[in-house]
């Protein structure tokens, strides 16, 4: 994530994933970036002053209530771009606020 984007970074992950937010340990906090859980899901977003979004390489995390996630990506403007191929479950591709892919799959 880009440097000093906190903030953004809480409102996607937190407000629109539903992700909670965890402290960083204390030696860590003042390089920046956030950390995110929920249940088994981790993600740390560090901050990098010449940030530039990973388009091809992604996490990719199963989704509980995918349907009730997708229509709340949809109110907040979030494209989600269905997948064609690959295993046979519902599955597709998000960007994060930060233009950073994210897959999400159907359980």
């Amino acid at each position: 994530m880009p440097a000093g984007e906190e903030e953004k970074a809480e409102r996607f992950y937190r407000d629109v994933l539903g992700l909670e937010v965890v402290a960083k340990p204390e030696a860590m906090a003042a390089r920046g970036g956030r950390w995110f859980e929920a249940g088994a899901v981790k993600v740390h977003l560090g901050a990098e002053p010449d940030f530039r979004p990973a388009r091809k390489a992604h996490p990719a995390i199963t989704v509980r209530n995918f349907d009730a996630l997708l229509k709340r990506l949809a109110d907040e403007g979030v494209e989600f771009r269905p997948a064609e191929e690959g295993p046979g479950r519902r599955r597709g591709h998000i960007d994060d606020c930060f233009g950073n892919r994210i897959e999400l799959i159907d359980p």
